[in-house]
């Protein structure tokens, strides 16, 4: 399944644990240490993923390792300019547990929510165009990593009086998102070389970084403690043993 609708496909499915994650904390409370572990989890996931379908395949098809740090900076800064600014619009809190007080914005904590997403996806584009398929490891991370962002978001949107509707409303919103961004990904840089490919792996690496390190794994450590060191090596070892694999 390739070509612009099959990136479509690929990234709506991998966003649609979204969707799973937020019916779960819907239907039932989740303790915040059980979160934390599974944030953990997937931010293991998430750095596995990183680390050897995103900044070591831009490494092996970049002209030199310039466009790899050029990518990597730019994703970190864009990432972090992009969550200020939704902070300030009033979606500070959109992945956290802990609820959101009512000076909230529901349209910052959607927007902030596809800015999250966004680089996930087009990578998921970007696996598609070697022509042997999807990358299977890379849409399994990016699944399952979503997964605890969801409970996490949904938890704390239930809390500051958000009906439950209205986060599947959201979640149904962020998929379709997705799904164009990763349908984006593939028509864009489909006729590009190796260099822009490899900048564009390394953005979004930089920017799931930045991500990572300011929202889930303080988070996760901040809900249970010293066992996410545990939970997060767990998680890094499976999504490393599933690229592997594939």
């Amino acid at each position: 399944m390739g070509g612009v609708t099959g990136a479509f496909i690929w990234g709506f499915a991998a966003a649609s644990s979204l969707l799973l994650g937020g019916l779960v904390s819907i239907k039932w409370t989740i303790h915040r240490r059980v979160l934390g572990l599974v944030m953990a989890f997937g931010a293991g996931v998430l750095l596995s993923a990183v680390a050897y379908d995103l900044v070591e395949e831009a490494a092996g098809i970049a002209d030199g390792g310039v466009w790899v740090g050029i990518g990597l900076a730019l994703g970190a800064i864009t990432f972090f300019a992009g969550d200020a600014l939704i902070d300030r619009m009033g979606g500070a809190n959109r992945k956290s547990a802990k609820g959101t007080d009512q000076t909230q914005s529901p349209l910052a904590i959607v927007l902030g929510i596809v800015l999250d997403g966004i680089p996930e996806s087009i990578v998921i584009g970007l696996t598609l165009l070697s022509g042997l398929g999807v990358d299977a490891a890379v849409v399994i991370a990016v699944f399952l990593s979503n997964v605890p962002e969801a409970v996490a978001a949904t938890t704390g949107l239930r809390e500051s009086g958000w009906k439950p509707r209205n986060a599947i409303y959201l979640w149904l919103l962020v998929m379709f998102a997705s799904g164009a961004s990763s349908a984006l990904g593939f028509a864009i840089f489909g006729n590009f070389g190796g260099n822009a490919v490899a900048f564009v792996d390394a953005f979004a690496a930089g920017a799931i970084l930045t991500m990572l390190a300011d929202t889930m794994m303080p988070e996760a450590y901040e809900f249970a403690g010293p066992q996410v060191g545990l939970v997060t090596t767990l998680g890094f070892g499976l999504a490393f043993a599933i690229s592997a694999l594939s």
